[in-house]
C-alpha cells in the first residue's frame, strides 16, 4: 500500500510540475500577457533557438528593447543593441572558427563575455570559460585540451600568450590601449546584420571546476528543459522581472553563469563592475538602485568589513550568495546590517543546486544550505550506500533537472540510484535543513577520532577578534593528524594561539581543538573566492 501511495503521489507531483513552473513565472512577472504580434516574434524566435542566451535576449528586444540589459564601466547596453550587436559579432566569428574547435573567454566581469556567449549561442558553438586566476600553464593546457581556436582575452592577460599555441585567433575583449589584435568592437563593427541561419546544434557552456587542489576540469553544462529550472531557483529566491541585478560573483563561475542566465530570461538589468571592490559595489547599489546582488561569501565578508556609510541599499530586496560555505557569523551578521534579504545556495559546477536557505532559514539556524527546492532530491547516505538517520553525518547524494553532462575528457562523478555525490558531507536537522559539514576528502581521523575541519572553522571565525579563517589537516607523529587553524585577526585586535584554544573549549570537542594555530595577514583565495589549501600550507611552511 506505501509502495503504491508513493507512486500515486509521485504521479501527481509530476503531472503538477508544469502548473507550478507557469504559477511560480506569473508571479514573478516572467510570463505575461503581451501582444499577438509580440507573441508571434517570440515563438519564432524559440524555434530558431531554444532555450539558450541568444532567445533571452532575443525576447528582451522584442518586449523591452529599450531596457539596460548591461551596465558596466563603459556604459549600458540596451536589449535591442546587445542583439544586434551579438549577430554581427557571431559573423564575425564565424570566419574565425575552424570547425571542432570552441571559443574561449578569458574576461572579467563586463559586456564582452555576455555578448561572446550570446553570438557563439547563434552559432551553435561551444564555449569555454576560463578562470582569470589561472596560471599561465593552465591557460595553456585549458586552450589545448579544450580545443580552442578562438580566445576572447581581456587585455591585462595577454601576458598568458606567448605560452599558448602560435596559430590561436586571438581577440581583445577589454583593452585600455592600442593592440595588434583584433577586438570585440571591431568585429562588432564589420560584421554582418543578416539573419543567422538556425545552427545546427546547440551551444555549450563548458565551465572549469574550481582547481584548489589541482588542474581544472571542464564539466558540460546541460541545455535547460525549458524554464522549469528557472522555476525552480525563484521558487525560493524570489527574483523579480526587469530586476536591477548587480553581478560580484565571476561570469566564469558556475554562480555568476547563473545569475546571467536568470537575468535573461527575467528581462534584468546585469550591473557588471571588473573587479570587485565593496565600497564600489555598495555605490553601484546605491546609484543604479539594485534590487538584487549575486555575490561569493568573501565578497559579503568584505562588505561587512567596511565602515558603515550613508549608502542607499533600501532597493536590495535579494543578496544571493553561493560559492563556498557561508560561515554562521557572516550570516548573522549580514542580517543585521541588511536586514532579511541573504539567501544561500548550496550547489556545485557539478550539481548545479542542491538546496537553497531562504532569510528565514538562516534566522533559525544561521549558515544552513536550506531545503531542496521543488523537483530536487537530496540523499545523505553512508559507504556502503544506506540512508543514516536525521541528525547523522552522510555523503550528499542529488538529483535535480540539470546536472552536468559529464568532464570534457570523459571523466564523471559517482552516481547511486539516478543521484550524484556531490562530494560534500551533510547532516538534516530536526526541522529538514542541510548542515553542510564539509568535503568528503577534508575530513580527517585523529586519535581515532573523525573530524570535519569545517566545524572548527566556523567556531574559530565566529570569535570577535578574528576576521576569517581557514582549517585543515595536517600530519601528525602522534595523532596521525591533526588541525591546523589559519587565522586573520581584526585590525587592533589581539590574540594567540593558546587564548584562542582557551576560547574554544567550550564550544568544540577536544579532538576538534585545532592543535596548531597560524596567524597570516589574509587567506589565500582563488578568483571565485575559495581558499587554496596548498597555499595555506606554503605560508605556513615559509613562515
Amino acid at each position: 500500500m506505501n509502495v503504491v501511495l508513493r507512486r500515486s503521489a509521485g504521479l501527481l507531483e509530476r503531472l503538477l510540475a508544469p502548473l507550478n513552473t507557469i504559477g511560480v513565472l506569473v508571479r514573478q512577472g516572467v510570463v505575461r500577457p503581451m501582444r499577438p504580434d509580440k507573441l508571434l516574434r517570440i515563438a519564432l524566435a524559440w524555434r530558431r533557438w531554444g532555450i539558450t542566451p541568444p532567445l533571452g535576449f532575443a525576447v528582451g528586444a522584442i518586449r523591452h528593447p529599450d531596457r539596460p540589459a548591461i551596465i558596466d564601466e563603459r556604459g549600458a547596453l540596451s536589449y535591442a543593441e546587445v542583439s544586434q550587436r551579438t549577430t554581427r559579432l557571431a559573423h564575425s566569428l564565424r570566419a574565425r572558427l575552424a570547425p571542432g574547435t570552441r571559443l574561449g573567454v578569458l574576461c572579467r566581469n563586463h559586456h564582452g563575455p555576455i555578448e561572446a556567449m550570446v553570438a557563439a549561442g547563434k552559432l551553435g558553438v561551444d564555449v569555454v570559460l576560463l578562470n582569470t586566476g589561472l596560471p599561465t600553464e593552465q591557460v595553456a593546457e585549458v586552450v589545448r585540451a579544450q580545443q580552442v581556436g578562438v580566445l576572447l582575452v581581456d587585455g591585462e592577460f595577454t601576458h598568458h600568450l606567448d605560452a599558448l599555441p602560435e596559430d590561436l585567433d586571438v581577440v581583445l575583449a577589454w583593452t585600455d590601449g592600442t593592440t595588434r589584435h583584433s577586438t570585440v568592437e571591431h568585429l562588432v563593427a564589420t560584421g554582418s546584420t543578416r539573419v543567422l541561419p538556425r545552427p545546427g546544434r546547440r551551444s555549450r557552456l563548458v565551465v572549469l571546476t574550481s582547481g584548489t587542489t589541482g588542474t581544472p576540469k571542464g564539466a558540460r553544462r546541460p541545455e535547460p528543459p525549458g524554464l522549469a529550472p528557472v522555476a525552480t531557483i525563484l521558487s525560493r529566491v524570489p527574483l523579480r522581472a526587469g530586476e536591477r541585478m548587480l553581478v560580484g560573483a565571476p561570469l566564469f563561475h558556475t554562480w555568476g553563469l547563473a545569475a546571467f542566465q536568470l537575468a535573461s530570461v527575467l528581462g534584468a538589468t546585469m550591473v557588471l563592475r571588473r573587479k570587485f571592490d565593496p565600497e564600489q559595489a555598495l555605490g553601484a547599489v546605491h546609484r543604479h538602485r539594485c534590487t538584487s546582488m549575486f555575490a561569493v561569501p568573501v565578497m559579503l565578508q568584505r562588505i561587512l568589513d567596511l565602515p558603515e556609510r550613508d549608502y542607499d541599499h533600501g532597493a536590495l530586496r535579494i543578496v544571493a550568495s553561493s560559492g563556498s560555505a557561508l560561515p554562521a557569523d557572516l550570516a548573522e551578521r549580514f542580517r543585521e546590517r541588511f536586514g532579511p534579504v541573504l539567501h544561500n545556495l548550496y550547489g556545485s559546477t557539478e550539481a548545479s543546486w542542491v538546496s537553497i536557505a531562504t532569510p528565514e532559514d538562516l534566522r533559525a539556524a544561521p549558515g544552513t544550505a536550506g531545503r531542496p527546492p521543488r523537483g530536487t532530491t537530496v540523499r545523505l547516505l553512508d559507504e556502503d550506500g544506506r540512508p543514516v538517520r536525521r541528525g547523522r553525518t552522510g555523503r550528499i547524494f542529488a538529483g535535480n533537472d540539470m546536472l552536468f553532462e559529464g568532464y570534457t575528457h570523459g571523466g564523471s562523478k559517482e552516481f547511486r540510484d539516478g543521484l550524484m555525490a556531490t562530494g560534500d558531507l551533510g547532516r538534516f536537522d530536526a526541522a529538514g535543513r542541510l548542515q553542510v559539514v564539509g568535503r568528503e576528502d577534508d575530513m580527517i581521523v585523529s586519535g581515532g577520532e573523525n573530524v570535519y575541519p569545517k566545524e572548527t572553522e566556523d567556531a574559530v571565525a565566529a570569535l570577535p577578534e578574528v576576521a576569517e579563517a581557514a582549517a585543515i589537516g595536517v600530519d601528525d607523529a602522534e595523532f596521525g593528524q591533526r588541525l591546523a587553524a589559519f587565522v586573520v585577526l581584526r585590525e587592533g585586535a589581539e590574540l594567540d594561539a593558546e587564548g584562542l584554544r582557551d576560547r574554544l573549549r567550550d564550544r568544540l570537542s577536544a579532538f576538534a581543538l585545532p592543535r596548531e594555530v597560524v596567524f597570516l595577514d589574509s587567506l589565500p583565495r582563488n578568483a571565485t573566492g575559495k581558499v587554496v589549501p596548498g597555499d595555506l600550507l606554503a605560508r605556513r611552511d615559509a613562515g
